[in-house]
């Protein structure tokens, strides 16, 4: 009886699908990233830089001249661009743009530890390249946005709390309970972001965002009780993600997932409907 003789390529074949099942290192594990994680980590750097750039730039006009762009106008538009870099890119990173929120998402509500890192760094990235950006725009202006207790330093802490817990709180409801209205994210998170700038301006500044301190203190080099807009926002997100997990339902949206995507699909159809509306409309006047 003839032997069959093995295929020269199954001893290699045999060899990859060994290699493709062998347990992976816990280091090997670590660097393992989702596919195209790399959009996010771009998308955190500019949406970032563009929070940064339009809400420290609008502080540093308006501290250099009130007459230019009041405070109120300030706060507003450090609302405004939160709203508009939801969604633009809430859709691919969850729009972070904030180290403290990142990690208070991945202390709390799931987001990947090992993803924190690269989301941290992306989002000061953003914020230097911000910050001297408007370095080189507003010359001579010394002071770029930066925040510093107009009190004592525990006083802007205790605000620094308050207000990113208040921020946390809203994040958390809009962002990951399916009961919320996901499609308001945005309009929800930009309102608290612009109440809270009111009222915490006069007193820290109302940063609430670690990257924005420090991204136009280092293009200041204004250092003035920098660990206050560390810790404080550190501490109050964690306690507004702790405080909306208590009461939330079961259901849970992704931390990356900021906005509903049924509402680019909502927006489409209604595009679509407008579309076939119009070509009956013109239907008919053509056959009249």
């Amino acid at each position: 009886m003839d032997r069959i003789a093995p295929e020269p390529n199954a001893s290699v074949n045999l060899d990859g699908i060994l290699a493709r099942n062998r347990p992976k290192s816990p280091c090997a594990r670590l660097l393992e990233f989702p596919p195209g994680f790399y959009r996010k980590v771009i998308a955190e750097v500019i949406a970032t830089y563009l929070l940064v750039f339009v809400t420290c730039g609008a502080a540093a006009i308006s501290e250099n001249d009130g007459n230019l762009l009041p405070n109120l106008g300030a706060s507003i538009a450090g609302g405004l661009i939160v709203t508009v870099m939801i969604y633009a890119v809430g859709h691919i990173s969850g729009a972070h743009m904030n180290p403290a929120v990142t990690f208070a998402f991945a202390s709390v509500l799931g987001f990947p530890w090992k993803q924190v890192p690269c989301y941290v760094a992306a989002q000061l990235t953003g914020a230097i390249s911000a910050g001297f950006t408007l370095r080189l725009l507003l010359n001579p202006i010394k002071r770029l946005g930066t925040t510093s207790p107009s009190g004592s330093p525990f006083q802007a802490l205790a605000m620094e709390i308050v207000v990113a817990f208040s921020l946390m709180f809203v994040i958390s409801a809009v962002a990951t309970d399916t009961n919320a209205v996901g499609e308001l994210a945005g309009m929800a998170i930009g309102s608290a972001v612009c109440i809270t700038s009111i009222l915490a301006g006069p007193i820290s500044g109302g940063s609430m965002n670690p990257a924005r301190t420090i991204g136009p203190a280092l293009a200041s080099l204004y250092f003035k009780d920098l660990w206050v807009y560390i810790i404080g926002p550190v501490i109050g997100t964690l306690l507004g993600a702790c405080s909306y997990s208590i009461i939330r339902g079961s259901d849970i949206r992704p931390a990356n997932k900021l906005v509903s995507p049924s509402l680019s699909v909502k927006l489409r159809r209604r595009l679509r409907r407008n579309n076939e509306i119009g070509a009956d409309f013109d239907d008919n006047l053509e056959s009249k």
